[in-house]
């Protein structure tokens, strides 16, 4: 029996709203095992963070603006471009699952290259991220751009630096094309300490669930954080330009930096809520001369829960 006087229909769509707000809670006892196997592998103690009905208070108001947001770049008819760098488990990958876990994926999506195959290294540098770029009505996040080239490819060494000292020539005005055709580009760097990069890559090591993060590339790039912190640095020095500044968000606690970034990309664009006619469902069509035929009993997944 329903209770406070609610209809069945009234329970159910309730039942449905707790289930969506369990997706988020699903990830979140990801960060609850790392708080576990960090006091288990190591003396850390986990930093004090967001207090968590705050958090989720706080994610799924900055959520439901995202939703809103959606709605104005598609009606306007917008094209919008957010770049999400960073040292490798920085969190880029958390932010960007808490951004696009609400929203529609024809309209909000993820681009994240593979390393360039044989074919793509002999392209125009900025080639293969141009066909990702979003028409008008779309919004794309990059985990990591074409500023590949002056962080992994240059600490790595799979460029010359003639290679960079021609994209620091060339990413200042492909940016101010890109933001001439009329698409917004927001750029961000995640920033953590040498220690909490440690922390996370032991944890990954440690932890069955994450270890797939932690590629060969991460474990060599760990022996090189001074050449990273002086590769950024130069990076940030020549692609800080007024049509596409740097935001830079500090990442050590992943919570905050969750909400800040969410908080803070929703401030760069103006937006206003777009008024939708409301949607009424049709009646049922019935045909009584239909009769739904059995299904074979084999075809069912094992009910085992």
């Amino acid at each position: 029996m329903p209770l406070n006087g609610a209809t069945p229909i009234h329970d159910r769509i309730h039942a449905e709203m707790l289930d969506s707000f369990d997706e988020e809670l699903e990830l979140e006892i990801d960060d609850d095992r790392l708080d576990a196997l960090t006091n288990e592998f190591s003396d850390h103690t986990a930093k004090e963070t967001v207090d968590r009905r705050v958090y989720f208070r706080e994610l799924f108001r900055l959520q439901g603006e995202l939703v809103k947001l959606q709605s104005w770049v598609q009606h306007q008819k917008l094209k919008v471009v957010v770049i999400f760098e960073g040292r490798d488990s920085a969190g880029k990958g958390g932010v960007i699952k808490r951004i696009t876990q609400r929203l529609n994926p024809r309209v909000c999506r993820v681009a994240a290259l593979p390393a360039p195959n044989e074919r793509e290294r002999t392209q125009w540098y900025f080639q293969r991220y141009v066909s990702h770029l979003p028409a008008g009505g779309e919004i794309v996040l990059f985990d990591r751009s074409w500023y590949n080239r002056a962080g992994v490819e240059r600490v790595m060494g799979f460029c010359t630096e003639d290679d960079v000292n021609e994209f620091f020539r060339s990413v200042p005005e492909f940016e101010r094309m890109l933001v001439r055709s009329g698409i917004i580009l927001i750029k961000y760097w995640f920033s953590i300490t040498d220690e909490e990069q440690h922390l996370r890559f032991t944890m990954r090591i440690h932890d069955p669930l994450k270890q797939w993060k932690l590629s060969p590339m991460d474990v060599e790039a760990r022996s090189r954080w001074e050449q990273y912190t002086k590769a950024k640095e130069a990076m940030l020095e020549h692609t800080h330009i007024a049509e596409a500044p740097w935001h830079v968000v500090e990442a050590v606690d992943k919570k905050r930096a969750r909400l800040n970034c969410i908080a803070h990309l929703l401030e760069q664009i103006r937006y206003q809520e777009v008024t939708h006619d409301p949607v009424v469902l049709p009646a049922r069509v019935r045909n009584p001369d239909y009769h739904r035929g059995p299904v074979p009993p084999e075809l069912y997944v094992p009910a085992r829960y």
